[in-house]
């Protein structure tokens, strides 16, 4: 009988540890969720669905199935506004990786606006002689010269001379029938005649002779050597007959006529060997050697 009895009273125990009945519909739980979570309104009951229990997870499987849709959602909507962003960036022009290493600035919303320039004419080929080819053709004793002689130079046959005067002082006479040209300046390296006052120019002045046309008495067509001083852009310049001559272009001299450089007190009478009053006018032709 006692036996029974203990055998009894275990078996109450054991079904009174048994699991609770399932509760009613609406005994279940309510899931909690916060506000910021996607679906708070809508899946705010989710656990009150029919077949649902508070130890099976299906509520919480359907949320992170909304959550999914969600970002689905999302993540497409922002491949949308990628897409309007590159088209409008393919109407508004290239990017600035596109145009160099982004030289130039992209506005958006604005279009580039696209300035023609003129077309620039291509330079032509030069074929004079520049400057370092003008020094190898004209420098003596390794001095450049500024002067170069024309096509029409020429020695003449008349023996013109220069009478120097300092003062009242005559100096030796110049002899310049032996060439077609002559150099005046203070460089004694190139000078043909130097002239060594301190106002005078390295370079300063050139006497040439040239053949040149002129008109006979008789109305006929002539030429003859006749002397020309060129002043070579000297500082002081370059006087005739007290009158400064402009630079860089030749001046015809007269017989008699008197020549100056700078400030220099030295003149120079210009004549020839058979210089005497009734010949100061005598127009016979000289065509040089």
């Amino acid at each position: 009988m006692c036996f029974e009895w203990f055998v009894f009273q275990d078996e109450e125990r054991s079904h009174s540890r048994q699991r609770p009945p399932r509760a009613e519909e609406s005994e279940r739980p309510v899931v909690k969720r916060e506000k910021h979570d996607p679906g708070y309104e809508r899946y705010a009951h989710a656990s009150a669905a029919p077949g649902a229990s508070r130890w099976e997870d299906g509520s919480e499987a359907e949320a992170r199935a909304a959550q999914q849709r969600d970002r689905a959602r999302n993540d497409e909507r922002r491949r949308e506004r990628h897409r309007d962003r590159e088209g409008g960036r393919e109407r508004d022009g290239p990017s600035r990786g596109a145009r160099g290493g982004g030289a130039e600035r992209h506005q958006w919303g604005r279009p580039e606006v696209k300035t023609e320039q003129p077309a620039q004419e291509k330079e032509k080929p030069n074929f004079g002689l520049s400057g370092k080819l003008t020094e190898e053709t004209n420098t003596f004793r390794g001095v450049v010269i500024k002067y170069s002689e024309p096509s029409e130079a020429r020695k003449p046959k008349r023996h013109w001379r220069f009478y120097p005067f300092k003062g009242d002082e005559g100096l030796p006479v110049l002899h310049l029938h032996r060439q077609s040209a002559f150099l005046l300046g203070r460089d004694r390296k190139v000078a043909d005649i130097p002239v060594d006052h301190p106002s005078c120019s390295k370079q300063h002045a050139a006497l040439q002779f040239r053949l040149v046309p002129y008109d006979r008495a008789d109305g006929t067509k002539g030429r003859r050597v006749r002397p020309y001083i060129i002043d070579l852009g000297s500082a002081n310049g370059t006087y005739v007959n007290n009158q400064r001559i402009e630079a860089q272009r030749y001046v015809e001299l007269m017989e008699k006529d008197v020549v100056k450089f700078g400030y220099s007190t030295r003149e120079y009478v210009l004549m020839h060997a058979d210089t005497d009053t009734s010949e100061l006018h005598n127009d016979e032709d000289d065509l040089g050697e």
